[in-house]
């Protein structure tokens, strides 16, 4: 009877004890994580991505601009940056910057519809006709010549994340020959090496901003870099060529 008594006693404190015990090892684990449902992109099929989307791109805000102003001259004229829109499939609208040793700072305005080009020293000076070949930047196809470079890099890497304006972007470094750039940088110059950077969209994997760093025309100082930044994908946009007899 007294052992009955002690049991009877005794049971619900080592129940107690024992579910307490069971709690304490569980909150000691470690969760089991959950798999993810998506595969890891791999930079090929980012690479394939945003080829993709700069293939099917409409319009675009953009700027270009030489970091370290060692690039070659532009109309003899030191070259800060570039600035403009395009529009899917040949027009743009430029304005370039420039630094000049007599005159001191310059803009020359570029608009090229089509085979059709104006160009426009100063904002006094008249409108006078370009020859399309003479334009030094095909950013009227931006979209496709942009994704023609970005599907022809080569020993691509991932090398982290980073913001860019604002969105998060996949950061991705390779490399290419600088005769690969001529479909966007027009006369650009043979058996220079070059190294890329490119960041795309972490959601749509478009390209928000692409880096060149090396010689692309013989003029170019060796650590010449260009960062080219895309912005307003595919906004509605009108490109239209000046009216000259308005003198616009």
């Amino acid at each position: 009877m007294i052992v009955t008594s002690l049991v009877r006693r005794w049971f619900p404190i080592t129940v107690l004890l024992t579910a307490f015990a069971l709690l304490v090892a569980a909150c000691g684990e470690e969760p089991t994580p959950t798999p993810s449902s998506e595969p890891e992109l791999s930079v090929d099929d980012l690479l394939s991505n945003g080829s993709a989307e700069l293939a099917a791109l409409v319009s675009a805000k953009f700027e270009m601009i030489d970091e370290l102003e060692t690039g070659s001259k532009f109309f003899g004229m030191t070259l800060k940056g570039v600035t403009g829109v395009v529009k899917s499939p040949a027009s743009t609208s430029i304005l370039v910057e420039l630094v000049t040793p007599s005159l001191g700072f310059a803009e020359i305005k570029i608009v090229a519809v089509g085979d059709s080009a104006m160009i426009k020293f100063s904002e006094d000076a008249p409108w006078a006709p370009l020859s399309a070949s003479d334009v030094p930047f095909n950013f009227g196809m931006m979209g496709v010549t942009l994704s023609e470079i970005v599907s022809g890099l080569r020993n691509a890497e991932s090398v982290g994340q980073e913001s860019v304006a604002g969105a998060q972007t996949l950061v991705v470094q390779g490399d290419t020959m600088s005769e690969n750039l001529a479909s966007l940088i027009t006369d650009a110059s043979e058996g220079y090496p070059i190294k890329l950077t490119l960041w795309f969209d972490a959601g749509g994997h478009e390209l928000r901003q692409l880096r060149i760093e090396g010689q692309i025309f013989d003029e170019d100082a060796p650590e010449t870099s260009r960062l080219i930044t895309l912005s307003d994908i595919d906004v509605p946009i009108d490109i239209q060529l000046p009216d000259t007899a308005a003198g616009s």
